[in-house]
């Protein structure tokens, strides 16, 4: 049963098309990835799916819910984590759940008994009295987390929840939101620019280039499509011609000095590709990753930083753009 169902989204700003007809199904329960460089439209997407930016055209449901014509339905059945901190600092992190169980109108017997039971599930029961600008980052994406879910979503849109996190705190939030997934039964849409995140975590995977999906299917099927080890050489004067004519190598990317090849069966051809090539100064064998998915379907990597400006900041950009 699909929880969110997208047919013919658009979205257009001054003659720009962000996103561009799309179509797509993610099923309840799923752990869904929307991947795409700087300006490919995912965030546009993402910003309609929560209500703060009207489509252009097309239409689109989350939990059985138009986006247009009921938007305070999709909104009490979504939670949000946003790439920036949004929680207030001067308040505890107690103070910043209760507040946020105010405004979704809560029950004051509920509302505590939610913060209890979404403060143990992130581990912050013990610190649910300090002030939030002495959180750590990792404390705050935390935080974070135990707001979204307050409400019980039904789905749970994680923009970029980890970036700037150390590796370690990074390691953390994914295994609370692993957790949560099972305990809390929800369905989680992720943009992330860390490809090993969306390789570990998600069960299907959209690419999403110029404003239309150009890929969408598991990790595993999307690496099949690459097929075969990568092999990355740095060459000054590759005789690509000689390479080519080897037979086993199915794709060719050559810039700046690096030659990349998608190869089957590297480790025994590599003494053949290095005796083709030319001088080598250095050579690296892996097999194919999502980093290569990405290239392959879009013709370059992703960003390791983030879009320009969070999300609050996009969104006030997105809305002075339709008045």
């Amino acid at each position: 049963m699909a929880i969110i169902e997208v047919e013919h989204l658009t979205k257009e700003f001054d003659g720009l098309t962000a996103v561009n007809d799309l179509n797509l199904e993610i099923a309840d329960g799923e752990f869904f990835g929307l991947l795409g460089p700087n300006g490919a439209g995912k965030t546009t997407t993402l910003l309609m799916l929560t209500t703060l930016l009207r489509p252009t055209r097309g239409t689109a449901r989350v939990n059985g819910f138009d986006l247009v014509r009921q938007p305070r339905q999709v909104r009490n059945a979504i939670g949000i984590v946003f790439q920036d901190p949004s929680s207030d600092d001067t308040l505890t992190g107690y103070e910043n759940l209760k507040l946020h169980g105010m405004l979704y109108h809560m029950p004051a017997a509920l509302r505590e008994q939610r913060i209890r039971e979404v403060l143990a599930l992130v581990d912050l029961t013990d610190r649910k009295d300090q002030i939030v600008k002495h959180y750590s980052g990792g404390m705050r994406r935390r935080l974070e987390l135990a707001r979204g879910l307050m409400h019980r979503p039904r789905v749970l849109f994680l923009d970029e929840p980890t970036l700037g996190l150390d590796p370690q705190s990074r390691e953390h939030i994914w295994t609370y939101v692993e957790r949560l997934v099972v305990e809390a039964n929800i369905t989680v849409v992720l943009t992330t620019h860390y490809m090993e995140e969306a390789d570990r975590l998600c069960g299907r995977l959209a690419i999403i280039d110029h404003g239309r999906i150009v890929a969408l299917d598991s990790p595993a099927n999307l690496k099949r499509v690459v097929g075969g080890d990568i092999v990355t050489l740095g060459v000054q004067a590759p005789d690509l011609a000689a390479v080519t004519a080897l037979g086993f190598v199915d794709e060719i990317d050559h810039q700046d000095g690096v030659v990349k090849l998608t190869v089957r069966d590297a480790k025994v051809r590599l003494p053949r590709i290095l005796q083709a090539i030319g001088a080598v100064d250095w050579v690296e064998v892996h097999p194919a990753t999502l980093e290569d998915v990405f290239l392959h379907y879009t013709g370059h990597e992703i960003r390791d930083a983030g879009e320009e400006g969070g999300w609050a900041e996009r969104t006030m950009r997105y809305r002075s753009a339709t008045k």
